[in-house]
């Protein structure tokens, strides 16, 4: 279900004067998955239906800075700093439930002057991947399990993170997966985020107590990619705010504290048939079908190369280690979450894979858009898996990359991708992660100094 199901533009004006709303957040998502946009008053929101902001907004490295000299970033984005023209889309306008005055948000797709979607946009990358599934007559559905840690304010980002204090007084030591104590710990907090997405309609499912102290994972309603990927854009917003309302920080960086887990964000994904309705991976006799592998097969082929969109930051390979909680290969097996391919026990409707490789940093119409073309890739060529992994996958040798320089090297060179992804997209975004990686290689870090000052 979307946020607003059928909005159009007048229905959202309705809406807009029934809950006396007197300014607008239009949001876009950049490439970062960080909201960028303009705060416009509502008479100005309605007059103008469609705001312009400049294109290089989406081109950012998550410090605000841009790529310089590279070819293909150049290609991409104009040197004249061109805007690019905004359009909301009505059936994502919701409350903003920690705003004073009453206040909506709502996410605008970007358009270039001549009425085409701008195609390095993240919605409208996920546009185009579903675009490709429609026109097979298949419908993608998915559902992202989310974890995040809660953590106490850290002004000082040279001072490693600490679990936040709970209303007993006492931050958590041990480890307390899957505890309803230690979830009622942040009562007051979860009561917030659960009302405020109530208010929203981001029909979250299941909260639990994750591995690491003040890990914490949301799930989420399975449905359509685009409307799911707009719900967890919004969450993240949402769960920042709440947390500090109640002086604490929520984080989804992959690894936020040394000798804890990292953050994943797990995505359920099967595919039915637009007419039917029906599981595609399933047989009429309830076996699994031959697509159903060659989905796993697209997975195990292309996501390898599609690691630098799926764990986008340095940050992100310090999750991919052996015994964390976390996939380093592209094994695949039935309820085995040491895989980076997980087939959950399910009916014959329910048939599905999760893929356990994508971090909770990752942009979720990125990371959306990348697993599902895998899989599209996969069902197309009809690409065999590798035999199901009956034991630990941590057995195995790793089979992802380690770092982001290998992951973009990987990614550059892989033409399918690319081409379902899109040529400027592929450019622009490896050109960002490239700056990223050169910005992170100027910073010296403790351990270096800790170990090697006096000791090379």
């Amino acid at each position: 279900m979307a946020i607003r199901d059928n909005f159009t533009y007048t229905d959202m004006d309705l809406w807009l004067n029934e809950k006396r709303v007197t300014e607008i957040e239009c949001l876009v998502p950049d490439l970062t998955g960080v909201a960028r946009g303009k705060i416009l008053p509502r008479a100005k929101f309605t007059q103008e239906r469609g705001m312009r902001i400049p294109e290089a907004v989406l081109g950012m490295t998550v410090t605000g800075n841009y790529p310089v000299d590279d070819g293909g970033y150049d290609r991409a984005i104009s040197s004249t700093d061109r805007d690019m023209i905004l359009k909301a889309d009505p059936t994502t306008i919701t409350m903003v439930p920690w705003a004073t005055d009453p206040t909506a948000q709502v996410i605008h797709d970007c358009y270039f002057s001549d009425g085409a979607l701008v195609d390095f946009a993240p919605r409208s990358v996920l546009r185009r991947v579903l675009k490709l599934y429609a026109d097979k007559g298949w419908k993608p559905v998915v559902a992202p399990e989310l974890e995040f840690y809660l953590t106490a304010k850290n002004s000082d980002p040279d001072l490693p993170l600490k679990p936040p204090i709970g209303r007993s007084g006492r931050a958590e030591t041990s480890r307390q997966v899957y505890s309803i104590d230690a979830v009622n710990e942040f009562d007051p907090l979860f009561e917030d985020i659960y009302d405020y997405c109530e208010l929203m309609n981001l029909d979250v499912d299941t909260l639990i107590h994750e591995i690491g102290a003040g890990q914490m994972e949301i799930n989420f309603l399975h449905g359509d990619p685009l409307e799911l990927a707009d719900k967890v854009f919004f969450f993240k917003r949402t769960l920042r705010e709440a947390a500090l309302k109640h002086d604490m920080y929520a984080t989804f960086m992959a690894k936020p504290m040394a000798g804890e887990p990292g953050s994943a964000m797990h995505v359920h994904q099967s595919v039915v048939d637009a007419k039917t309705g029906l599981n595609i991976f399933s047989n009429e006799d309830g076996s699994a079908a031959p697509i159903f592998k060659h989905y796993i097969g697209g997975l195990q082929r292309y996501m390898p190369s599609a690691m630098a969109i799926v764990a986008p930051y340095v940050n992100s390979y310090r999750r991919i280690v052996r015994h964390t909680a976390a996939p380093i290969n592209i094994q695949w097996g039935l309820d085995n979450r040491t895989v980076g391919f997980r087939v959950p026990e399910s009916g014959v409707q329910d048939r599905r894979i999760e893929n356990r490789i994508i971090g909770a940093d990752a942009n979720p119409y990125l990371a959306l858009a990348v697993t599902l073309a895998c899989g599209y890739l996969g069902m197309t060529e009809q690409l065999e898996p590798t035999p199901q992994m009956a034991g630990s996958a941590y057995d195995m040798q790793v089979e992802l990359p380690q770092g982001l320089p290998e992951a973009l090297r990987l990614l550059r060179g892989e033409d399918k991708l690319r081409a379902v992804l899109g040529e400027r997209f592929i450019d622009v975004y490896a050109a960002i992660k490239d700056l990223e990686h050169q910005e992170f290689m100027t910073v010296i870090s403790p351990w270096e100094r800790e170990h090697l000052l006096l000791h090379v």
